[in-house]
């Protein structure tokens, strides 16, 4: 993998993804490296001038009262970091902790922090160094941005704290020696830098759409086997009939479940006079549910990609060397979209439940056996799978509670007003978890309830699909331990083989599965 070059305009969504899960390595770019060292020149000629400058020769938040002399704010900076490392809790993932890694350097590129280049070169060293710090689940609020964090990763750079190390968890200043890194000593307002921005919630928010990108692909592909299986028809995902209603996440939906539901016998074996004149909502209206998410998503995507292309700090340097403070660092905008993408996922999730539920129901499936059991009475077939997935769909409800109006005060009422962004991030990520999860039940059950049709078969899309199942997972059959059949069918889900083997060019006809992109939308759409 190339390195990814950070320069003063910001990065790419691409570019956090392969930070944080590729373990991508980083380098400032030219241009980069004069504007951080303008930006200096700023701050070491303010740190001599008389009026208080806050983050320079100031105390901070409440206590921003108090000048400090210059012998004592080297101590400042190492007291602020120290002191805001007050996390706790469980360890976040590594994954998370790159991407706001990543995503501070970014703003320590833009030239508006004031950092020197040598420190801006420790972090990236940090980076690169495949070291990562212990940050935990409790500590955000979201007011500064994600102070607790950022500062937990601050603490490894200054050598203190902990780290994760080909995972095993050890002191940083054992760890930086090891791997050739100098503990770095702050000068005037780099502690401030590196603490004060929204790292961790946009970092959370890049990854989860990466997942739901590929998530709602599959969500269209296993309600697409649910169609079948059920002996739905495809007639209600018509592009004419999209066309009245011109959402356009919808039509994506849409287009995709014809795609996967093309040349299949089974639905073309009750198309005409079978008697049911419409099916329930939970098929029929699969596009408008999943189109909805797939609007908020591309919604979401517009906000993530500002915050990538922002400096996010206060105070900021600005280019004619004033230091000015300001609120840039809340997180209400990337709070407010994380929660609309909860509520999204957990309607995403509900929907998918009820179409398994049908499945098993021997009422409402269409001839098939109660549960898809082998042996109803003596085999309880997909029984308790159904109830797994009505647990993480209830899960999901209790996620969906928007956490960015649960502002709480801090700091003596200096910061009087939150995001709770990080709290909003924790739980999106969760809930796309638990999505991918619900999605593996009714995959498993849509292959099993197909397969019942026999010897009617499926479509080409959706037989793919069931094959790369079956190489993992039995087929229809007596009572078999089932945790490890839905965690094999999650994983395959999760990993992207699933979708793969469905959309591969034989299969799929048409293309790539459809996205939605609202920046390319225009009135004729």
């Amino acid at each position: 993998m190339a390195e990814i070059e950070v320069g003063t305009g910001g990065v790419r969504r691409v570019d956090v993804v392969a930070v944080a899960r590729q373990r991508g390595r980083v380098r400032l770019s030219d241009e980069a490296q004069t504007a951080i060292e303008a930006s200096r020149r700023h701050i070491d000629a303010l740190a001599s001038a008389p009026d208080g400058v806050y983050g320079v020769s100031t105390g901070f938040g409440a206590l921003a009262t108090r000048s400090i002399p210059p012998s004592e704010r080297a101590r400042l900076q190492r007291s602020l970091i120290r002191s805001h490392a007050a996390g706790n809790g469980p360890q976040v993932e590594d994954e998370v902790v790159r991407a706001m890694l990543l995503l501070r350097l970014k703003t320590l590129a833009s030239g508006h922090s004031g950092v020197r280049l040598s420190t801006a070169q420790a972090y990236a060293a940090l980076l690169n160094s495949g070291l990562v710090p212990v940050v935990h689940e409790y500590g955000s609020l979201g007011c500064s941005g994600d102070l607790a964090p950022l500062a937990h990763c601050a603490l490894a750079l200054i050598g203190e704290g902990e780290v994760q190390d080909g995972g095993t968890r050890r002191p940083a200043a054992e760890a930086l020696a090891e791997h050739g890194l100098a503990p770095v000593e702050l000068a005037e307002k780099e502690g401030l830098a590196l603490i004060n921005g929204t790292d961790g919630m946009l970092g959370m928010l890049v990854l989860a759409l990466a997942d739901l990108d590929q998530l709602l692909d599959v969500a269209d592909l296993a309600a697409a086997m649910s169609v079948e299986g059920q002996l739905g028809t495809d007639r209600t995902f018509a592009a004419d009939l999209m066309a009245l209603r011109p959402q356009v996440g919808q039509g994506a939906s849409a287009a995709n479940l014809r795609r996967f539901l093309a040349g299949s016998q089974i639905v073309a074996s009750h198309r005409h006079g079978d008697g049911v004149v419409q099916d329930a909502y939970s098929l029929r209206c699969t596009p408008q549910v999943h189109g909805s998410l797939r609007d908020a998503v591309a919604y979401a995507g517009t906000i993530a990609d500002r915050e990538l292309a922002s400096a996010i700090d206060n105070p900021s340097v600005l280019d004619d060397g004033r230091v000015e403070s300001h609120g840039n660092f809340h997180g209400a905008p990337i709070a407010h979209v994380l929660d609309f993408l909860a509520i999204g996922v957990a309607d995403v999730a509900g929907i998918s439940e009820r179409r398994t539920d049908r499945f098993l129901d021997a009422a409402r499936n269409r001839g098939l056996p109660p549960f898809l059991a082998d042996d109803p009475g003596i085999d309880s077939g997909l029984m308790i799978a159904q109830y797994t997935q009505a647990g993480i769909v209830s899960t999901l409800k209790r996620l969906a509670v928007p956490a960015s109006v649960d502002s709480i005060p801090s700091s003596a009422l200096q910061e009087d007003h939150v995001s709770m962004g990080w709290a909003a991030a924790r739980k999106l990520r969760t809930a796309v978890d638990g999505l991918a999860r619900v999605l593996a039940i009714e995959v498993l059950t849509a292959a099993r309830g197909t397969e019942l049709r026999a010897p009617l078969r499926p479509g080409p899309a959706t037989a793919a699909a069931i094959a790369a199942l079956r190489e993992v997972v039995p087929g229809p059959g007596p009572d078999r331990f089932l945790a490890p059949e839905i965690e094999a069918t999650y994983q395959l889900i999760t990993s992207g083989a699933l979708l793969a083997a469905a959309t591969s060019p034989g299969p799929f006809t048409g293309g790539e599965p459809q996205h939605t992109n609202l920046l390319d939308v225009t009135e004729e759409n």
